[in-house]
């Protein structure tokens, strides 16, 4: 998933990156102060703070080399300071508002803010540690302070709304006409329409709320490495590889515990351990561990957060104009409405329930069959699931890793299909600094040989990182300053001891074609304005093209490219790549039910109003789901309330949605790749020109139409999911 991205402009996004588009958090603590560069520098270089000029570097490239931990609190400081004064002029010139004295003026202010914030808010989730995490709850309530005092300026909102209402006179081109109507709707939306006395409210809403978002999120990370499972013996590891066990032997060693074996936890209530284990006593133990974060007293206890969170965003949108949060984030995505949200879920839930049930009645025959004594649980699903598939599709998961290797996968995978479609190429960079040893740099030249843009590839699991996987800008293209894109993929893949190749699950290599749609959304980003610079797309459609980009994983002549023993070379046996593709739609069931559970408590603390916010999280969070009718215990939330950093803390509050939304406008899109050739120039010249290098420069829906010559259908989608059958 972004699946970290920018998907505002300068303001927007200088918001988000604080606060609000965090996902989810580092998994460790580093040593508190360490610098985000590796290489010791001359304290001359360290006196100076790189981010008071633009690096010189390439593209704009952070110069690593230099940043330490304590430029971040100076330059963030400065750069407020220097925007808020440039954003004072442009509110009290005593020229006539036209489009370039106050539009562009806008879009020009704050570049010293917005090249620190970003590198700041990109380290916070890459290469995280104390000193930084301290800096991020002293800036978030300030930052939205910061924001609150342009948006809400009474004279800058005059000369924005004057121009917007004699727009039709102003001989503006498609993208300028948008860019003037999305600067309208973003300052309504935050509030220049309120009186003064609810605009001094509002400032102290989302003061709060930055300060209490960047809590929950900073709270998920302490809880993920306090609650790392700590296991007494090899026995109880039974069913891991040897190398697994021998990690997590390391991992507890270097954690203090000698003798023992340590499994770290990854953000989502499943852990990919419970897969192999085959002790289920240990199954038990660290699922039970997994879904308990975050309530169950202590210091980290998110439940009273949550409450608050909830009761400040209702009564936020209700002084914005609106029933709930949810009315008011729907308000300005491709969902458009509640209703239509609601619908979509409802339509989804019901067969996915039903397949999910289908699948545990056959796991329980497989529990049965061998003697289990013992009834279908959720710990038990992972594990029983794999002996499932392996019957039916006659492989073993785990088979497949031999054949992805990670430089394989990402050299004759993921940037041989660019090549294919696209025709960029990759010249890899050691000149370039970097923020940690395992972080790998690459330009990207465009078919004609000219430069398009940098690629950061960060693909290892390591303490300093958040969970997941995401992508993000360090420099985003657009016109207006002449910059092009520096863009940056990030993955928790295990890395393994000294000397040994990186071997792959199938999710995993998903996972990095996924991230690189992102990547390449924002590398292709071809407009005037920072406003529309790469994913500064909605929500509900920012997944779509890395959703659309993952079907190169499994195509044919891209598979055979990259799928090749690491120590033979040999391919995949053409046998284990059609059960490959046959078991595509397995577990479905499962998968689909663990989102839209997700999904569905995120709409329903989010369609409620400050009054009806629950004393007890945990007891809304099952009523909720039995409401829906999505309760089946074997299959919990991808995400429980008290650790669902998407929606509490990061970008996808009231649009957890947006995933299955997107998938939507990309299994149709996938339908239109099949039916126009697959893996052709034309194919993706044509997407790129049409989708990809427009950013958000023109409504979502109709970009998708100028793709696809079509509106979108939903029968691809639930085909794919197995939510019905083929005629």
């Amino acid at each position: 998933m972004t699946k970290h991205t920018m998907t505002l402009s300068l303001m927007g996004s200088l918001a988000l990156g604080l606060a609000a588009c965090q996902p989810s958090s580092p998994t460790a603590d580093p040593q508190a102060g360490e610098a985000p560069a590796e290489a010791a520098q001359p304290a001359t270089q360290a006196a100076a703070n790189p981010f008071e000029q633009t690096s010189p570097l390439a593209y704009g490239y952070p110069q690593f080399d230099l940043i330490r931990d304590e430029h971040f609190g100076p330059a963030l400081e400065r750069g407020m300071a220097e925007h808020r004064q440039e954003v004072t002029a442009i509110a009290g010139s005593q020229d006539e508002p036209d489009f370039d004295n106050t539009i562009v003026a806008m879009e020009r202010a704050g570049e010293m803010l917005s090249r620190t914030q970003r590198v700041f808010g990109n380290l916070s989730g890459a290469h995280s540690n104390d000193t930084i995490r301290k800096v991020q709850s002293e800036m978030a309530p300030r930052m939205a302070a910061h924001m609150d005092a342009i948006r809400l300026d009474d004279a800058l909102f005059a000369r924005i709304k004057s121009l917007h209402d004699q727009r039709d006179q102003l001989g503006l081109d498609p993208e300028q006409m948008h860019l003037l109507e999305r600067y309208h709707t973003d300052f309504v939306r935050a509030g220049a329409q309120l009186s003064a006395a609810d605009k001094s409210v509002l400032r102290d809403l989302n003061s709060q709320l930055a300060s209490l978002q960047t809590q929950f999120s900073q709270n998920v990370l302490k809880e993920v490495n306090a609650k790392a499972v700590l296991f007494d013996s090899a026995e109880e590891l039974a069913g891991l590889s040897e190398a697994q066990i021998q990690a997590a032997k390391t991992a507890a060693e270097e954690a203090g515990h000698s003798g023992k074996y340590l499994i770290a936890l990854q953000n989502t209530t499943g852990q990919p351990a419970l897969i192999e284990l085959s002790n289920r006593a240990s199954r038990e133990r660290l699922h039970r561990t997994s879904v308990g974060r975050g309530s169950s007293e202590g210091e980290f206890d998110n439940r009273e957060l949550v409450a608050q969170i909830v009761r400040l965003r209702a009564e936020r949108a209700q002084l914005l104009g609106h029933p709930n949060h949810a009315s008011y984030v729907l308000e300005d995505s491709t969902a458009g409405t509640v209703e239509a949200v609601n619908a979509m879920l409802a339509q989804l839930a019901p067969p996915a329930v039903a397949n999910a049930r289908r699948e545990a009645a056959d796991i329980q025959a497989v529990i049965d069959a061998e003697n289990g004594g013992f009834e279908l649980a959720a710990w038990d699903w992972a594990h029983y699931a794999e002996k499932v598939r392996q019957q039916r599709y006659d492989f073993d998961a785990n088979a497949l890793r031999p054949y992805f290797e990670l430089n394989r996968v990402l050299n004759d995978g993921v940037f041989f299909a660019a090549t294919q479609l696209y025709g960029i190429t990759f010249k890899e960079r050691t000149d370039l600094p970097v923020y940690h040893p395992d972080v790998r740099v690459w330009e990207v030249f465009d078919a004609d040989g000219s430069a398009l843009a940098l690629f950061l590839g960060d693909f290892h699991a390591r303490p300093s990182k958040r969970g997941g996987a995401w992508m993000n800008a360090y420099v985003q293209q657009n016109d207006l300053l002449g910059t092009k894109a520096v863009v940056g993929n990030h993955q928790n893949i295990p890395k393994p001891p000294e000397g040994e190749p990186t071997l792959m699950t199938f999710d995993e290599v998903t996972t990095m074609f996924h991230e690189f749609g992102h990547a390449l959304h924002g590398m292709f980003s071809n407009v005037t304005y920072p406003r529309f610079a790469g994913t500064s797309v909605p929500r509900d459609f920012v997944e779509f093209p890395s959703q659309v980009n993952e079907m190169w994983a499994t195509w044919p002549e891209v598979l055979a490219n990259y799928a090749r023993h690491y120590q033979t070379g040999e391919p995949l046996p053409h046998e284990l790549l059609d059960k490959v593709l046959a078991s595509q739609a397995f577990n479905q069931g499962f998968a689909t039910t663990e989102y839209l559970a997700a999904a569905l408590l995120d709409q329903a603390f989010h369609q409620i109003g400050p009054d009806q916010v629950p004393d007890d999280v945990i007891r809304f969070e099952a009523e909720a789901l039995a409401a829906a009718g999505i309760d089946f215990e074997p299959v919990p939330p991808r995400y429980r309330t008290t650790y669902f950093s998407h929606t509490f803390s990061g970008g996808y509050s009231a649009g957890y949605y947006s995933y299955i939304w997107s998938e939507v406008l990309d299994a149709d899109s996938v339908k239109w790749m099949e039916e126009n050739g697959g893996l052709t120039r034309e194919n993706g010249d044509h997407f790129r020109a049409t989708l990809l290098s427009r950013g958000g420069s023109k409504p979502a829906l109709e970009l998708f139409r100028d793709f696809t010559g079509r509106d979108p259908d939903l029968q691809p989608l639930l085909l794919r999911r197995g939510l019905v059958q083929d005629d």
